[in-house]
């Protein structure tokens, strides 16, 4: 059957998106309201066309780094409306990353014996600090695999079509392919690493880190690192359910998944009314602290959160979500484009320092507390007409402003 153009398809059918002429390598924010239009969506694509994989992990490129960040970025967009150059862009980024797995870059550069005493399939953040360590960051790479299976699992039109930039590294000559491979690979990690060495579960799957570990040995994984690996583990559990190949692996994912947002909702929250009078939450870092998280690990652990309730998966519901949004607004903001350096209000340095502007991870919960969209987003740097320059931010506006519009992108699949 001849194929169809995937972003005119999605341009004509996924959305009601209004007509615009495309800005080549800007990312345009046309109107705060409204759908998401034809024009946001191809600045943002065009944007994309220009962004290039990092040489490696090191200082977590492909965690909290760009190139992660640019990948889930280009995953949410995608959810809105499919797109052939946007695939492709992302098919590339996981080549390179998965090229660069220290099990199958050659030596010197990979091949090296980590913590555990083997080459194990991971991506070292400091290759050259001995032994080499591995933590939470090691999720967000398996995640990327397992999200760029999703997509491709998702997109039935291209199963069978050789990927547009071919095969350089052997991972699989079509898209199907390519898929699988990431899928198999991505479970390696998680196999031969992740729960083979790196983290217990042993109580009631909640995650620790190995008593043997040269990170947090024996300690609870915190909570911005647990979203990482829970991204990992959501992304695996819904590509391999759109395959049917293993239900059980599926199980065991979603398994772990509830396990540690149950003992977050039930265990590590503080409850409290704030100075607006409406519900409010503070946490901590990770447990036993129930208090004093800082607003950087905050907007990470508010993404991972909001991953998990727009699967659909885990029961979470937006009325949990919204005390997130009243924090923000009530307790964080302390001025315009002024937000403080912990969740309960106070600042510090480091990470705990106040900024000039919110991270773009809070930007979801303007789902769960509408009052607070407006604001949220021109304290993000989104504003009506104007350009854009941070992926993150973008991205996450499209979304929130897709489901505002009506359109749901839960990536929800059947269980």
């Amino acid at each position: 059957m001849k194929q169809k153009n995937l972003l005119n398809l999605a341009l004509t059918i996924s959305l009601p998106l209004a007509c615009a002429t495309a800005q080549a390598a800007a990312m345009t924010v046309d109107s705060l309201d409204g759908p998401v239009t034809r024009n946001e969506i191809q600045s943002f694509v065009d944007f994309a066309q220009g962004l290039q994989p990092g040489a490696s992990n090191v200082d977590n490129e492909w965690a909290q780094g760009r190139s992660g960040e640019n990948l889930k970025a280009m995953a949410l967009v995608y959810d809105i409306a499919p797109s052939q150059p946007l695939l492709d862009k992302m098919v590339s980024f996981c080549d390179a990353l998965l090229s660069e797995r220290n099990d199958i870059l050659p030596a010197p550069a990979g091949q090296r014996v980590i913590w555990t005493g083997r080459i194990d399939p991971v991506w070292p953040n400091k290759p050259d600090v001995s032994p080499i360590q591995t933590g939470g960051e090691q999720g967000d790479p398996v995640g990327h695999l397992g999200s760029c299976a999703r997509q491709i699992l998702k997109t039935t039109a291209v199963y069978n079509q050789k990927v547009a930039g071919g095969d350089p590294f052997h991972f699989g000559a079509t898209y199907l392919q390519r898929a699988k491979t990431y899928l198999s690979q991505a479970d390696k990690t998680v196999d031969q690493h992740i729960l083979k060495s790196l983290i217990k579960l042993t109580d009631g799957n909640r995650m620790y880190f190995a008593a043997n570990a040269p990170y947090k040995a024996g300690l609870p994984v915190p909570w911005n690192q647990q979203m990482m690996f829970g991204y990992g583990f959501l992304n695996l559990a819904q590509a391999h359910e759109l395959l049917k190949d293993d239900p059980a692996r599926v199980k065991r994912y979603d398994q772990i998944l509830q396990a540690n947002l149950d003992w977050l909702l039930q265990s590590g929250l503080t409850r409290y009314t704030d100075k607006a009078g409406r519900p409010a939450y503070d946490w901590g870092y990770t447990m036993p602290d129930t208090s004093g998280e800082d607003n950087s690990h905050g907007s990470l652990d508010t993404a991972g959160l909001y991953r998990l309730y727009q699967s659909g998966r885990y029961g979470l519901q937006a009325a949990q979500l919204a005390p997130i949004a009243n924090t923000v607004l009530d307790v964080m903001r302390l001025g315009d484009r002024h937000y403080a350096g912990r969740l309960n209000g106070t600042t510090g340095a480091g990470n705990s320092k106040d900024t000039n502007y919110l991270r773009s991870g809070y930007l979801f919960t303007a789902l769960f507390q509408p009052s607070a969209y407006y604001t949220m987003m021109s304290d993000a740097g989104i504003q009506d007409g104007s350009n854009a320059s941070r992926i993150d931010a973008f991205s996450r506006f499209l979304a929130v402003k897709a489901v505002r519009a009506g359109g749901n992108i839960k990536s929800k699949t059947p269980r």
